[in-house]
């Protein structure tokens, strides 16, 4: 059997639509709606125009024999001003309140900050440099364990956990992280 070439080939031209469709039958303005529409948004209209117009009263004609009404004329109609029913404004003026704070418990034991633990002294010292740009103080702790010789970059001590807290917080704004708090040992 022969290998045809597929791609070559191209596409079949389309087929004409030899059915003929039926012209579509315009759809004539309603205007009967249209016009009813319009009828109910001029009712509505003219109802809130009378609704305004109903408050107000029809104006008077000018004549030099009536004088106008002045603005103290008008004052003297109005209701006298009501008196106020709570009396807790003038009570609250002579208040005090008491606000009794619990005392913090105070640790007896400080805290230390370790911003990280290095197998070689140069890079405690490279820790311990950026932290000093920091306006902190740091050392360098030897640790000896059954793994080997660490070099701990310690912070410390500090009297309460919130100031050990502020200068971590510190740290992790300048990209020094991650910074753990324990006792000091």
């Amino acid at each position: 059997m022969a290998t045809r070439d597929y791609v070559k080939r191209g596409k079949a031209p389309r087929k004409k639509n030899t059915r003929r469709q039926p012209p579509k039958a315009r759809a004539r303005f309603p205007l009967k709606w249209a016009l009813l529409a319009v009828c109910l948004v001029g009712a509505f209209g003219y109802g809130l125009y009378l609704l305004s117009n109903t408050d107000a009263p029809a104006p008077k004609p000018a004549t030099n024999a009536q004088p106008q009404p002045s603005a103290q004329s008008d004052k003297a109609h109005l209701p006298k001003k009501p008196e106020e029913k709570w009396s807790y404004i003038e009570e609250l003026e002579s208040k005090e309140v008491e606000v009794k704070a619990k005392a913090l418990p105070q640790s007896t034991r400080p805290y230390l900050m370790q911003c990280g633990a290095y197998r070689s002294q140069d890079q405690a010292n490279e820790r311990k440099a950026i932290i000093a740009f920091q306006g902190l103080e740091s050392q360098i702790k030897i640790s000896q364990g059954e793994k080997g010789t660490w070099y701990r970059v310690v912070l410390g001590p500090y009297p309460r956990k919130r100031q050990a807290e502020r200068d971590r917080n510190m740290l992790r704004r300048a990209g020094v992280e991650p910074c753990a708090i324990w006792y000091w040992e």
